[in-house]
């Protein structure tokens, strides 16, 4: 039957193998709030350049991080930056691209 654990609080990690992965770990963070920055860019459309460069620098971490990813909840923050960025830098690029206009 399912029963509460003996410490009785939930942790949040990232590590649940009981190992570090710190290279792993920031990689997983890094994607993650270059997805949030990304998708929270492409509400203004001035902001195209900063949703499309923090974009495509999210997906493109995001891809190697998922690659040398070794726990379930660094591949969970892995695919969520990466469809944040995905999204933001389309989106940024559809609004006006990497550069400004003139």
């Amino acid at each position: 039957m399912l029963q509460p654990s003996e410490s009785g609080r939930f942790k949040l990690t990232l590590n649940p193998d009981g190992r570090p992965h710190p290279v792993e770990n920031i990689l997983a963070v890094a994607t993650f709030v270059c997805g949030v920055v990304a998708f929270v860019a492409t509400f203004w459309t001035s902001a195209h350049m900063i949703a499309s460069w923090v974009g495509t620098l999210g997906f493109g971490i995001g891809l190697y991080s998922q690659y040398i990813s070794a726990t379930t909840p660094q591949r969970s923050l892995n695919v969520i930056g990466l469809v944040g960025s995905f999204v933001g830098a389309a989106l940024g690029i559809a609004h006006g691209g990497f550069l400004p206009h003139p």
